[in-house]
């Protein structure tokens, strides 16, 4: 196979996706996951939703998306692992189903194949990039030529994060999170920090998350964090790093609360939970310490907590 390309960045947005060629009418996507490096909440909309500020960045943690083209209008999903429900609950095929409304086209079929390697109810947003990826992808096989802002309109009706995956490698997001502003990332300086991630042996409910969420009356400003991550400094990012959601969070599952506790004694640059959990992450200055850092969080687990998934990961150029 070998790498597609698209005509223009503002026509197809396939270049923020590791994309393969498999084929006149066939297209195999990488799917990544994304960290929130700085989270607040500024008030409940009358929607129900909420307003928020957050700092997200993709990382070399990625599902995998085998899409072809079907002449029979039928999209048929299918998973790895086989547990995963494939039906219109599931965003790709939710994915699949609105890009075919919006381009008027109920004779459009596909055949898609999810392999998931991003956990679910982690805090990773890995439903919301593989909704993209099908979205990027049967663009191109079903041959719409849908500009990139038609693109991200989809992206906000399937579900608040969606659109950011549009967006990659970094991005500012506003409003319920689907408001997104590209985030400068110096390409020529490698793949941006390392991450020791953690994945508890619990997933947390983002519903319950927010039921249990107090707005602020005084919002943290993002500044410090926008500022440390364009400087690419570890240390300062660390430092700076917020989650709102941390605190009802760990109030569902103290076992994360104890873990991302205990992984900061470790000295990483930071320490924190990723949108409403459960995966605990650590930035780190480079390679080594990350794997230091993995090795000894590993080795320090108490008898009394669960263990847990420890991966080293960068962040995600494409």
């Amino acid at each position: 196979m070998t790498r597609s390309s698209a005509p223009t960045p503002q026509a197809d947005p396939l270049p923020v996706h590791p994309a393969f060629f498999a084929g006149s009418d066939a297209v195999v996507l990488a799917a990544p996951a994304k960290l929130n490096l700085f989270l607040e909440i500024l008030r409940k909309r009358p929607d129900g939703y909420h307003d928020l500020e957050s700092l997200m960045v993709a990382v070399s943690l990625f599902d995998t998306l085998e899409m072809r083209a079907a002449p029979n209008g039928e999209i048929t999903l299918t998973c790895d692992p086989a547990t995963l429900s494939t039906g219109p609950d599931n965003l790709v095929h939710k994915a699949a189903a609105a890009l075919r409304t919006r381009a008027n086209r109920p004779d459009l079929g596909a055949v898609i194949h999810l392999t998931k390697r991003i956990p679910t109810q982690a805090g990773l947003g890995g439903g919301s990039s593989d909704a993209a990826a099908a979205i990027v992808g049967l663009n191109q096989i079903w041959k719409l030529a849908l500009t990139r802002e038609e693109l991200v309109a989809i992206a906000a009706f399937i579900g608040s994060d969606v659109a950011f995956f549009l967006s990659l490698p970094a991005a500012w997001c506003t409003g319920r999170g689907e408001i997104t502003t590209p985030e400068p990332v110096d390409r020529g300086a490698g793949v941006g920090p390392y991450f020791v991630l953690v994945f508890p042996p619990v997933g947390i409910s983002t519903v319950g998350v927010y039921r249990r969420l107090t707005v602020p009356q005084e919002p943290v400003s993002g500044g410090r964090v926008r500022a440390a991550f364009r400087a690419r400094d570890a240390a300062a990012l660390g430092a700076a790093m917020f989650n709102r959601l941390e605190e009802p969070a760990f109030a569902i599952e103290p076992v994360v609360g104890r873990i991302r506790e205990r992984l900061g004694r470790l000295n990483p640059a930071g320490a924190m939970m990723s949108g409403s959990g459960s995966t605990v992450f650590a930035p780190c200055r480079d390679a080594r310490e990350a794997h230091s850092v993995a090795a000894a969080f590993t080795d320090s687990r108490p008898a009394d907590e669960p263990e847990s998934r420890v991966l080293v990961v960068h962040g995600f150029t494409p």
